[in-house]
């Protein structure tokens, strides 16, 4: 598809940087923005001389993919109705806040050969191609994700919010199923859990702690990954590692050296060609809602802990 169409769905905090990156980067033709704050969707189509769609409807006529980042618990009714019209999507992450939805978006866009791509960004950071090049057998994992209150999203809890990214990219990295789960959580700001720790054990041995909060006077994103021969430690947020090793005099210590890149650039970008090619994208709807039911198994065990 040589002059792809592309538009946003939702253009708050999330969607204004969605469309920031399609006019930026030229990769495709952006045309057009469907927000249901018509005063906003006015102001940012005006900002990037594309259309301002007055409905759903009229939006799809305009694209040929689209980003969705409008509240997590409108992602199916905004997505089943762009996919039965034909349309690539990339969803804001996570899919959906209901597994059963999940699952049929993801059946729908394979039934229709669409492409549907689940934004879990921290996949398009390069502090993860550095992981993955030196990764081979992972025995214990941990992983941080800390931030200050949102005042978004609060329609999930952390779990939803911000230690799915972590659950997705660990799913990726063992590729084994779950045996076991413990989590706990806290309401503090919100009505759902802002701050929250769940340890997996999967069938091959290896285990994972993930802590995430909400809460945090400070920002940190960081994942620790320990294997039979070394140890890495990983900065999503600086993208930066290190990697430790048994050396013949001790523990040697040696920097990763990581080419920084905006990760949501390398994820829209991907998109596009994905969109284009035809080809799977890193995370396609059923991953995305493997991470889901993941993070609903451990939101349950949250609520009844």
């Amino acid at each position: 598809m040589k002059n792809l169409r592309v538009g946003v769905v939702g253009v708050g905090h999330i969607g204004k940087n969605h469309a920031r990156l399609y006019a930026e980067t030229g990769a495709a033709e952006f045309t057009a923005i469907y927000d249901t704050d018509a005063a906003n969707a006015a102001q940012v189509a005006a900002q990037y001389k594309v259309r301002a769609a007055d409905s759903l409807g009229e939006f799809a006529e305009l694209v040929d993919a689209a980003s969705i980042a409008t509240p997590t618990n409108s992602h199916f009714v905004v997505a089943r109705p762009l996919l039965e019209a034909g349309k690539h999507l990339l969803i804001e992450k996570p899919i959906a806040d209901d597994t059963a939805q999940a699952s049929e978006l993801a059946r729908l866009a394979a039934e229709r050969q669409l492409v549907l791509q689940v934004g879990h960004v921290e996949r398009f950071n390069p502090v993860l191609s550095a992981l993955e090049t030196r990764l081979t057998h992972p025995r214990f994992i941990e992983a941080h994700r800390l931030s200050p209150f949102p005042n978004r999203s609060t329609d999930i809890g952390v779990v939803l919010d911000l230690m799915i990214h972590d659950l997705e990219i660990i799913l990726h990295l063992v590729r084994v199923p779950v045996q076991s789960i413990d989590a706990v959580g806290v309401s503090v700001l919100s009505r759902r859990e802002d701050i929250a720790n769940a340890r997996i054990r999967f069938e091959n041995g290896c285990v994972a702690n993930v802590t995430s909060s909400r809460i945090s006077p400070e920002r940190m994103r960081k994942i620790r990954v320990f294997q039979e021969d070394a140890y890495l430690s990983l900065d999503y947020q600086n993208q930066s590692g290190e990697i430790y090793r048994k050396g013949p005099t001790g523990i040697e210590r040696a920097s990763v050296e990581i080419e920084k890149e905006e990760p949501l650039k390398r994820q829209l970008l991907s998109f596009i060609e994905c969109a284009r090619t035809g080809v799977r994208p890193k995370v396609s709807g059923f991953e995305a809602t493997a991470a889901l039911e993941l993070a609903v198994a451990i939101t349950k065990r949250i609520e009844t802990s």
